[in-house]
């Protein structure tokens, strides 16, 4: 009886892998097949069901010949259907079980790719707001991601895309701390708004925000009283970039004064500044030409 009873269970088992389309066959070629099924489900686009082959391949044949490939491919598979945690989900799990494969600088890739891919949603596509307004955790994780990328893989296929995307975050970066310090400007917090602006000018100098930060000092610095500083950091800004829109046709650098409510009128107050402004501060004044005159001698 117990012979039979195994006998029985046994064909039933071969019964049961023969109705299961995927269990057909040698190992090899069931693992084939499933490859090539993904591969096709890769190539037309249908990304969804691209990842529950691949899921299915690494599951049953987890020390395959396709096995690595299909982890890597999971990677990519979860980026186009704009799954961002799986994506550095699964790129992290490559990177910790094949540190050594020959591609693995992709997994490096994709992780920073995905990251910063996280805060350039719908509505920021369509809406156009600024990202350097809003949270910039994931920014600055993708600029992490993509400076290890760079420094672990010199020769890297992706390695100068990285780069010129880096380029790019530093830039988001700095007119995010420009925002803050710009803020804290108009809100009158004259020390937060000068160590802000000191900020974007001492690590983020090659950036399109550093002129505006320069200004932002200069008139933070202006406002607390003090002149000699206001005035290094006003030369700073007349010789590296003396086309900046603020200087006037003589060269004087018009400053914005942050008004005291006390000086306000009744009907600036009431319409919220939009009417009865007072006069504006004079300039405050450097020659460009005595500067460069100054830096020839």
């Amino acid at each position: 009886m117990a012979v039979a009873l195994v006998a029985t269970l046994a064909g039933c088992a071969r019964f049961g892998d023969e109705d299961d389309p995927d269990d057909f066959g040698s190992a090899e070629a069931t693992q084939q097949a499933l490859y090539e099924d993904a591969q096709r489900s890769l190539g037309s686009g249908n990304y969804a069901d691209s990842i529950v082959r691949l899921q299915r391949l690494e599951a049953r044949f987890p020390f395959g010949a396709f096995a690595e490939q299909a982890q890597l491919e999971l990677v990519y598979a979860h980026h186009m259907v704009a799954d961002h945690d799986a994506t550095q989900a699964a790129a992290d799990r490559f990177i910790r079980l094949h540190p050594q494969h020959p591609k693995v600088d992709y997994a490096y890739y994709m992780r920073g790719l995905s990251s910063l891919a996280q805060d350039r949603g719908i509505f920021r596509r369509f809406l156009g707001t600024d990202i350097s307004r809003r949270d910039i955790t994931n920014i600055k994780q993708a600029f992490a991601y993509f400076n290890e990328l760079v420094t672990e893989f010199l020769g890297s296929t992706y390695a100068k895309d990285a780069r010129q995307r880096m380029i790019y975050i530093r830039n988001v970066l700095a007119a995010h701390e420009l925002n803050v310090a710009s803020y804290y400007l108009g809100r009158g917090a004259l020390v937060a708004a000068a160590n802000r602006a000191r900020y974007v000018i001492e690590n983020f100098s090659q950036t399109t925000a550093a002129p505006d930060a320069l200004a932002v000092l200069i008139e933070a610095n202006w406002q607390l009283g003090l002149d000699d500083a206001a005035h290094d950091a006003l030369e700073v800004l007349a010789l590296n970039f003396p086309d900046y829109h603020a200087f006037d046709q003589r060269g004087q650098l018009v400053l914005r004064k942050i008004i005291d409510n006390r000086e306000r009128s009744w009907l600036n107050m009431v319409t919220f500044g939009l009417l009865g402004r007072p006069q504006a501060p004079p300039p405050l004044t450097i020659r460009q030409h005595s500067v460069a005159s100054q830096s020839a001698s």
